[in-house]
């Protein structure tokens, strides 16, 4: 159903089964896919493609311009998945030449009032809360939690499965599987309960728990507790996923424990 104050470009292409509500506009160049409701008042301004069953709620706007100084007007867009729930007033501005596109994948809750910046790119099943922001080129993995509030700096890495304390100030990489709360963001254990929801079995657990020992609080540095972590672990997934991470990370990983 599409209510008849609805504005809809002409190039939009809308799906079977798609609801959009009063006073919704749907811009230049966007898809919508089946089965996603558009509630009153939200805009989808421009170059978006929106996958199934996405719900997208009042006054959220999607496919704004970046608010990157260098953006000079270059064709960009937003990717985003299915069953994705955007609540009021959240905002995802597309991408710039950086990337050229800011991506949201699967099963996301993303909360009133969260901003999701230029060439950012989330993976699935994230959940952040109320006014979560994140500024440009921001990544972050599956099943991650963030808490409301929390403030990530531009190029931040977030890992799988890590949850964030509301409030935080996050300017380091957070490696995954760990929480991390306090300030200075700072590690604060690793996330057994979200592990747990998600099936992770105890000896997984208690690998994690015995690398994050060494890597956080044995008292080596970094280079140091990786070396030693590679001497001492088997070679498993969870230990590739933690390694890599760290590994790979140009503006380092969150503070040990303060």
């Amino acid at each position: 159903m599409i209510h008849s104050t609805a504005i809809i470009h002409p190039t939009a292409k809308i799906g079977e089964n798609v609801e959009i509500e009063p006073f919704v506009t749907i811009g230049e160049n966007v898809e919508i896919g089946d089965g996603t409701v558009i509630m009153a008042k939200a805009c989808i301004v421009k170059n978006v493609k929106m996958g199934k069953n996405n719900r997208i709620f009042h006054s959220a706007v999607i496919g704004s311009d970046p608010q990157d100084l260098k953006f000079a007007g270059e064709e960009t867009f937003v990717e985003i998945g299915d069953n994705n729930t955007l609540r009021e007033f959240v905002s995802v501005h597309r991408g710039t030449a950086s990337r050229g596109k800011t991506v949201i994948g699967n099963g996301c809750l993303i909360m009133a009032y969260c901003h999701v910046a230029h060439d950012c790119v989330l993976q699935d099943n994230i959940i952040m809360s109320n006014a979560v922001q994140l500024a440009g080129e921001v990544e972050i993995d599956n099943f991650a939690i963030l808490g409301g509030g929390a403030l990530l700096h531009q190029f931040s890495k977030i890992g799988k499965h890590v949850m964030i304390q509301g409030g935080a100030l996050v300017n380091k990489d957070i490696p995954p599987f760990i929480t991390a709360a306090r300030e200075p963001i700072s590690f604060a254990g690793i996330n057994i309960v979200g592990l747990r929801r998600r099936g992770f079995s105890n000896e997984q657990i208690a690998d994690i728990q015995d690398i994050y020992r060494i890597i956080m609080l044995s008292g080596l540095n970094v280079t140091n507790a990786v070396q030693k972590v590679e001497a001492e672990f088997a070679d498993t997934e969870i230990r590739a996923e933690i390694l890599d991470f760290i590994k790979a990370s140009t503006r380092g990983i969150l503070n040990k424990v303060n």
